[in-house]
């Protein structure tokens, strides 16, 4: 199976933690040079110290961006693609905060909207030309299992990640032609800062312990557990391959078994 990334330039969003970070070690061990992408500098200098090297050619950075703020997005990423055009793109961001959709402000909708949906478009509009240039390209998305099963609580965040799916799924049919393939992973509860905020949040409503509240979640998913970001990152890495070219438009669950629809 060729799984080797060597020479290809990859860029990763919400890089300095949780499933970005794991997303980006993992291109890097498959050879790719990885350019990580997120709001601190600091952090981020960490994480590109941090990556693996696997060959002594392989070179890896960072660049400094908020997903909110749609033209500095797009500048950085304008400036990154003039010196080093990108092949791989991983388009990942924190979601919105929990809630229900019924009673949420139009302002948090237009601001999950802007956070994801434009930020993807503006990311991919931007890198697509020079894979075009390489006749080889890979966006990965990641969402949620919300596109399959809306999730209780999280209105906005369902409302977006159905948004982004479907614009994902057009891209890639568009696409296809130039050797460039868009698909989504679709992570279950995974350990990040983001199922901490979920579960203190579900807690705090039920009134119970945030550590009970883990156990009756974890209770839910078939293999009993929360993910490890690794286990994210190697579905990403691999839809990111040469072994993966024939693989687009799709959605891959990572979740355990907790999604029950096919």
């Amino acid at each position: 199976m060729d799984l080797d990334l060597t020479g290809r330039h990859a860029l990763v969003c919400g890089a300095s933690q949780g499933i970005g970070r794991a997303c980006a070690i993992e291109l890097a061990q498959l050879g790719a040079n990885v350019t990580v992408l997120a709001r601190r500098a600091d952090v981020l200098e960490q994480v590109v110290d941090e990556l693996p090297r696997t060959h002594a050619s392989q070179k890896h950075d960072f660049v400094v961006a908020d997903s909110g703020d749609t033209e500095g997005l797009r500048a950085v990423a304008e400036k990154l693609v003039a010196a080093n055009p990108v092949h791989i793109l991983v388009n990942n961001s924190g979601g919105p905060p929990p809630g229900p959709a019924h009673g949420a402000k139009v302002d948090a909708f237009l601001d999950a909207y802007r956070k994801h949906l434009v930020a993807n478009h503006v990311l991919a509009e931007t890198v697509i030309p020079g894979m075009q240039g390489a006749g080889y390209g890979r966006i990965v998305n990641i969402i949620s299992t919300s596109v399959k099963e809306p999730i209780a609580g999280l209105g906005v965040s369902n409302t977006t990640r159905w948004a982004v799916a479907s614009w994902s799924k057009t891209l890639a049919t568009e696409l296809a032609p130039f050797g460039i393939t868009v698909n989504n992973v679709l992570p279950g509860s995974t350990k990040t800062p983001r199922i901490e905020q979920i579960v203190h949040t579900r807690a705090q409503k039920s009134g119970v312990d945030a550590t009970d509240m883990q156990h009756e979640m974890e209770s839910e998913i078939p293999v009993r557990r929360f993910a490890d970001p690794s286990e994210i990152a190697a579905a990403v890495a691999f839809l990111c391959s040469p072994a993966a070219g024939y693989i687009t438009g799709i959605n891959v669950p990572v979740d355990g078994g907790r999604t029950r629809s096919l």
